[in-house]
């Protein structure tokens, strides 16, 4: 049990940081692409602003995969849930916070759609 409870903390962790995570890179995109219309504007040399929409285009991909990371992350969660649930030990905050959290995570991925 006090290890199901610990993989719950783990769990509830994990998604914060991915979640964390895909914001960043979430802000990182807007960022580079203000760079990349900047320089446009501003006439900068064609190389230049093939190279920072090379940066822009590396930090778009990053989304997609944190998505991934954070939709197995959820279902990792939800499992430990469940295995606390049938095991009747479904109480206490770490189980609150888990329960906040995927609530947060359900919302950002229905935004998102």
């Amino acid at each position: 049990m006090a290890s199901t409870m610990k993989n719950l903390k783990i769990k509830t962790s994990t998604c914060k940081r991915i979640v964390k995570e895909l914001h960043s890179y979430e802000k990182e995109v807007e960022r580079e692409a203000a760079k990349v219309a900047d320089m446009k504007d501003k006439g900068a040399d064609p190389y230049d602003i093939k190279q920072q929409e090379n940066v822009l285009a590396e930090s778009r991909m990053m989304i997609p995969d944190c998505h991934k990371r954070l939709e197995a992350a959820l279902a990792d969660l939800k499992n430990i849930l469940l295995e606390l649930e049938e095991s009747n030990k479904k109480h206490g905050a770490e189980v609150e916070e888990a329960e906040k959290v995927i609530a947060e995570v359900e919302q950002l991925f229905q935004a998102g759609n």
